[in-house]
C-alpha cells in the first residue's frame, strides 16, 4: 500500500511489497502455524524460528542492505508484521519487538561503529535484541525510573532492573534507558546497549501471562555491571527523547500486530459462519451474524488505511507522533472488539482451544496496553490537538 498523501493517492501494494507479503505468509504457514498452539501450551520462545526469520530478511525489514538488514520500508513492514500476526501474534510481538525497538534504536541513534558492530547480527537474526524501558514503579511513567547508570572513568555502572521486557531472558543484546540524572527530569536518562554475558547483567522473572505466550517477556536485572561509553547511544541526557522517537514507530509495529490479529480472528468467523448451519440455513444469513462481519471488516479497512498513512509519514521523515499514535489507539481497540466478537460469532466452540478465536482474544488485550496504554495514546493525541 505504497500511499502518497502529497501528490496522487496509491490504495495498492506495489509488485514488490506484495512479494514481502506473500513471503512473510508463506513463512508463517509453513514455519509457525503447525507449532501455534503447542508454543502457546508450553509458553516456548522459539528461538530457532527467528533466526529462520533472520534468513528471510524479517529480523532487519528496516535495516540497509549496508548493514546485513532487508532495506525496506514502514509500507513492507506492516506487511510483514501483519501476515504474522494472523496466524500467531506471540512470533508477531516478537518480530515487531525485535525491529522496531532494539535494532531501530541502534539504527537511528547509533554512530557509524556503533552500527557496524551490531546492526548486521540484528538484521540477519543471529541475535535476538530487546529494549528496556519500563520498571516495577514505572509504567507510563517512564520519568521515575529508579534503574541508574553512574560514569566511572570511561565506564558505567548499571544498578536496577527492568520488567515486562520482551527476550528478557533469550535476548543477545539489548538497548536499556537508564537514569544518569536526576528522577524525573526527561534529560536526566541515556540510552546504553548492553551484551548478553556482561558481568552483572542477567535476567530475572520471567511473566506468566494471559496471551502472547509464545513471546518471551521477562526481567532484566543490572547489579553493579559495567559497560564502556562506547555503548553509550547519543549524548548523555537524550535516552528519553530518543526512546519517545522510537516509540513513534512502535506504534505503527502495534497497530500492524493489531490489524494482523483482527484479519485472523475476522478471517476464522467468516469461514465458521458460512459453515455453522442453524435452522436450515447457514448463521452468516442472520442478520445479527452478518452485521457484525460489516462492522469487523470496515474497522480492518480503517485501521489499515491509519498505519499505511503513518507509515507513509515515517518513510518521508515527517513528524509521525500524532497519527501513529491514532492508528496504534484505533487498530488496537479495534482488534480487541474484533476478537470479542469473533468468540461471540463461534458461540460455545469459540470458548474452546478446538478454534483458533480465543487465542486471538486473548492475545488481542496486550495490544491496547503494551508501547503506550489507548489512555496514554489520548493524552498523546490531545496534545497535539489542542496545541
Amino acid at each position: 500500500m505504497n500511499i502518497d498523501i502529497n501528490t496522487a493517492m496509491n490504495f495498492e501494494y506495489s509488485e514488490t511489497q506484495q512479494m514481502v507479503k506473500s513471503s512473510a505468509k508463506e513463512f508463517a504457514e509453513q514455519f509457525i502455524r503447525p507449532h501455534v498452539m503447542e508454543w502457546d501450551e508450553t509458553q516456548e520462545f522459539p528461538v530457532q524460528l527467528f533466526k529462520k526469520a533472520g534468513a528471510y530478511g524479517f529480523m532487519g525489514v528496516l535495516v540497509p542492505e549496508q548493514y546485513g538488514g532487508a532495506g525496506f520500508g514502514y509500507h513492507e513492514y506492516i506487511a510483514v508484521i501483519e501476515e504474522i500476526s494472523k496466524v500467531d501474534p506471540s512470533i508477531g510481538l516478537s518480530v515487531a519487538a525485535h525491529n522496531s525497538l532494539c535494532t531501530n534504536h541502534i539504527l537511528e541513534f547509533g554512530n557509524e561503529e556503533q552500527k557496524q558492530k551490531w546492526l548486521p547480527k540484528l538484521a540477519t537474526g543471529e541475535w535476538i535484541g530487546a529494549w528496556g524501558l519500563t520498571e516495577h514503579n514505572t509504567g507510563s511513567d517512564a520519568g521515575g525510573m529508579n534503574t541508574t547508570a553512574v560514569r566511572e572513568g570511561d565506564e558505567w555502572v548499571l544498578n536496577g532492573a527492568k520488567n515486562f521486557i520482551t527476550h528478557g531472558k533469550s535476548g543477545d543484546v539489548a538497548v536499556v534507558i537508564v537514569r544518569t540524572g536526576e528522577k524525573g527530569d526527561s534529560r536526566g536518562m541515556s540510552a546504553f546497549v548492553v551484551e548478553k554475558g556482561t558481568p552483572g547483567f542477567g535476567s530475572g522473572k520471567k511473566e506468566n501471562k494471559l496471551g502472547m505466550r509464545a513471546s518471551e517477556t521477562a526481567e532484566l536485572v543490572f547489579n553493579d555491571c559495567r559497560i564502556p561509553d562506547a555503548n553509550r547511544l547519543g549524548e548523555v541526557g537524550e535516552g528519553f527523547i530518543q526512546s519517545m522517537k522510537v516509540l513513534d514507530g512502535g506504534r505503527i509495529s502495534i497497530g500492524a500486530l493489531s490489524l494482523g490479529i483482527a484479519r485472523g480472528a475476522y478471517g476464522a468467523a467468516l469461514k465458521y459462519s458460512k459453515e455453522r448451519m442453524q435452522f436450515g440455513k447457514a448463521i452468516c444469513e442472520f442478520q445479527g451474524i452478518s452485521f457484525k462481519l460489516v462492522d469487523m471488516a470496515t474497522e480492518i479497512e480503517a485501521s489499515e488505511l491509519l498505519l499505511h498513512k503513518a507509515a507513509s509519514g515515517k518513510n518521508a521523515g515527517k513528524d509521525i507522533t500524532r497519527i501513529s499514535a491514532m492508528a496504534k489507539m484505533y487498530a488496537s481497540e479495534a482488534c480487541v472488539k474484533i476478537a470479542n466478537e469473533a468468540v461471540q460469532i463461534h458461540g460455545g466452540y469459540g470458548y474452546t482451544k478446538d478454534f483458533p478465536v480465543e487465542k486471538f482474544y486473548r492475545d488481542s488485550k496486550l495490544c491496547t496496553i503494551g508501547e503506550g496504554t489507548t489512555e496514554i495514546q489520548k493524552v498523546v493525541i490531545s496534545r497535539h490537538i489542542l496545541k
